[in-house]
């Protein structure tokens, strides 16, 4: 079927085929006093409800760091610095296909505030199970989970 999808083998013969589309994610990865800093879907989103890591889709033409830093700014506010890739990933959902890449970022100035999201939280590793996120991110919370040098 994901050959049918990207215009590679004999193509899909059903009448309930929905185009499946793509975007462009740049999330951050925001660390402050051992704490790591996650927001909360607003319930009426895709994936309402759900945490996840703060940032938002690329528009055309900008930079996966400009684009987190754009909106890290205008979902909660805060100044960040971007620093190196952490992930990639990229994760079909139905209804879409997501490319994600996660970014390490240090809070500069100001403090967050739900500007474009439900809520938001300072969490530690150990609190990361209880908290509920889409399933794109679970590579990602694996590496968390697992890698103390990152909450450093």
């Amino acid at each position: 079927m994901k050959d049918s999808l990207t215009g590679g083998g004999g193509g899909l013969h059903t009448s309930s085929f929905i185009p499946h589309h793509s975007i462009e994610v740049a999330a951050g990865l925001v660390f402050r006093d051992g704490k790591l800093l996650i927001t909360q879907r607003r319930p009426q989103e895709h994936l309402g409800g759900l945490w996840e890591f703060p940032g938002g889709k690329r528009e055309r033409n900008e930079a996966f760091e400009e684009c987190l830093r754009r909106e890290l700014k205008e979902e909660l506010g805060i100044e960040v610095k971007v620093r190196e890739l952490v992930d990639s990933v990229t994760h079909d959902y139905p209804e879409k296909s997501v490319h994600l890449k996660f970014y390490r970022c240090s809070w500069r100035r100001k403090e967050p505030r739900a500007l474009g999201c439900h809520a938001f939280a300072w969490i530690t590793a150990a609190q990361l199970a209880e908290y509920a996120f889409p399933p794109a991110d679970e590579r990602l919370l694996q590496k968390l989970r697992t890698s103390p040098e990152l909450w450093r």
